[in-house]
């Protein structure tokens, strides 16, 4: 039986706080490990902190496009004091969303860019948010020597996966695989070997799973999903998603 990566989930987050002994048992029982994603530095000080519970917690610190008009420079000191602890530095990127003014979007494009050095100075994986910032996304890592990138919850274009292909980026789909056409010819267009799966929690899906808070036994229906639209056996499809993970996070 292959291990399990959730690429992209948020256990930092209040909602899973009571029920984190049990997400680990529930872990530990389905060989489940989570790539956990930080916004600030209060969660990436308690994405630390929970991955110190369990080692299949892998944590990732950094600093969302939603939070990078405040100041980072507690949150990069984080990064730098804990590099041997961190497995990766997320959920950095660009979205356009949170922002109201130029002047805010250059912040934010300095904030990513900072996150990014430091990727590039201690060799680490990003998670990237890319929400309708893809081309402005790519040509800025284009500056800097990342060799493991994933565009989380990947939402882009047939030609912008095409690109991030090109590019041997790595790009996740979640729990809209179920139920959205669009995510589904996507994952039929990319590369069996750039597919990660994740759940983006505590994040609720409309189309399934009754609106619940996502959970790390949602992978299961999100394996057998991709199983069908690629032509695999859950199994392979399980030693795919394995042997992807482990390449992205470089162990």
């Amino acid at each position: 039986m292959s291990w399990i990566f959730d690429s992209h989930i948020h256990l930092s987050d209040p909602e899973y706080q009571s029920d984190m002994a049990q997400i680990i048992k529930s872990m530990e029982k389905l060989k489940i490990k989570t790539c956990c994603v930080s916004m600030d530095y209060e969660t990436s000080q308690k994405t630390l902190e929970i991955s110190k519970i369990s080692n299949l917690i892998l944590p990732f610190i950094g600093v969302h496009p939603e939070m990078a008009q405040n100041d980072i420079s507690k949150t990069i000191e984080l990064i730098e004091k804990n590099h041997k602890d961190i497995t990766g530095i997320g959920e950095i990127g660009l979205d356009r969303t949170y922002i109201n003014s130029e002047d805010q979007w250059k912040k934010q494009t300095d904030v990513f860019k900072k996150h990014l050095e430091l990727a590039e100075k201690l060799g680490k994986p990003i998670s990237v948010h890319s929400r309708k910032t893809l081309e402005e996304i790519f040509e800025i890592l284009n500056s800097y020597s990342i060799k493991r990138v994933l565009l989380h919850w990947f939402d882009g274009r047939k030609s912008q996966l095409q690109k991030a292909m090109d590019l041997g980026y790595y790009v996740s789909f979640g729990p809209l695989l179920l139920y959205a056409n669009d995510k589904q010819t996507l994952i039929s267009k990319a590369r069996r070997d750039r597919i990660l799966i994740e759940t983006d929690g505590p994040v609720r899906f409309s189309g399934c799973f009754g609106m619940k808070t996502a959970q790390i036994t949602f992978l299961q229906s999100i394996i057998f999903c991709a199983s069908k639209i690629l032509g695999l056996k859950y199994n392979e499809m399980e030693d795919v998603l394995e042997k992807n993970s482990l390449n992205y996070l470089g162990i």
